[in-house]
């Protein structure tokens, strides 16, 4: 699905988006964030999907098949909101060539662990091996899969600025972060030169007025979301935001939001064109399923997201 760029200091700017995850619903946020920043900050949006190739169908359960992804050859920016893909040699090329060009790439949630390649493959690296130790997560965004920290499905996540962080411009206008997925467990510190910019205290209840839990939770807070470089074969330090937060339900959050879109504007050079606090309000209606496996609407093909 392609949003072409309306007026906005991200006119002329190319972002891919890919989805691709079995559970928190990527290809339901990543659609809304595509339509945000294409209609209210004019950056042309690609948003590609995981497809049955039989239907051509979306099917998050279907791990070997994203079409598109040639679109990141005049990409910008790459969005990534993987989990455990096994995608094919032509397709994952792509990616790859993107990486070694030390472009820049936005990491959402499971992205930390985007692919699952056997051993001997051409691209197994990207899911972690002697050389690249912790796979693409770990060597580009600063993180592979650890463990769940917070409670999955009972505690939720409440943002907070991390120390020396607030003048950041990611975290501009970001006051009110929240989201019902659960902090990621990440090792500390961060590795190599990562920034951390938002902290997760984890809630005990699923909503943003619950409390946070006491003990050792919360002490200390784990990184949800930073910012690094990271060294690629063209020798250009590409620029990295990641987050451990992204499921499609945080984005009902007005400061997670903003907090991708800023780092959107980060990535490719234009945080100098940032507002105090840029609009980030939802076009269309947007009302995405609670996180779960197997809970995907089924028949829903990339033309329905057409924008309106």
């Amino acid at each position: 699905m392609v949003y072409e760029g309306e007026d906005g200091p991200g006119k002329g700017k190319h972002v891919v988006l890919v989805s691709g995850d079995e559970e928190y619903r990527s290809e339901e946020a990543l659609p809304q964030l595509g339509k945000i920043l294409a209609r209210r900050h004019g950056f042309k949006c690609t948003v590609l999907f995981a497809i049955d190739p039989a239907t051509g169908e979306i099917n998050p359960n279907h791990n070997a098949n994203i079409p598109g992804l040639e679109a990141l050859k005049t990409a910008d920016l790459m969005i990534i909101a993987t989990r455990f893909r096994n995608l094919p040699d032509a397709q994952m090329k792509y990616i790859a060539d993107y990486v070694d060009a030390g472009k820049p790439i936005m990491g959402l949630r499971t992205a930390t662990h985007a692919f699952s390649f056997p051993g001997g493959k051409t691209y197994s690296r990207y899911s972690g091996s002697k050389e690249w130790e912790g796979g693409f997560g770990r060597q580009v965004l600063g993180e592979t899969w650890v463990g769940h920290h917070g409670g999955h499905g009972e505690e939720s996540t409440r943002g907070v600025i991390a120390p020396g962080a607030k003048d950041h411009p990611i975290v501009r206008g970001c006051d009110d972060i929240w989201g019902p997925s659960n902090v990621y467990q990440v090792r500390l510190p961060l590795s190599g030169n990562g920034q951390a910019l938002v902290l997760g205290q984890v809630l005990d209840a699923m909503n943003p007025k619950a409390k946070p839990v006491a003990g050792k939770k919360n002490d200390p807070l784990m990184p949800v979301a930073w910012t690094r470089t990271y060294p690629s074969a063209s020798g250009k330090a590409g620029r990295v935001f990641t987050t451990t937060m992204g499921a499609a339900t945080d984005l009902m959050s007005e400061g997670m939001r903003r907090l991708l879109v800023n780092a959107c504007y980060w990535c490719v050079g234009l945080e100098d064109r940032l507002p105090a606090k840029a609009n980030v309000e939802c076009v269309g209606f947007y009302q995405p399923l609670p996180m779960g496996f197997d809970t995907f609407t089924k028949g829903v093909k990339p033309s329905e997201h057409e924008m309106r």
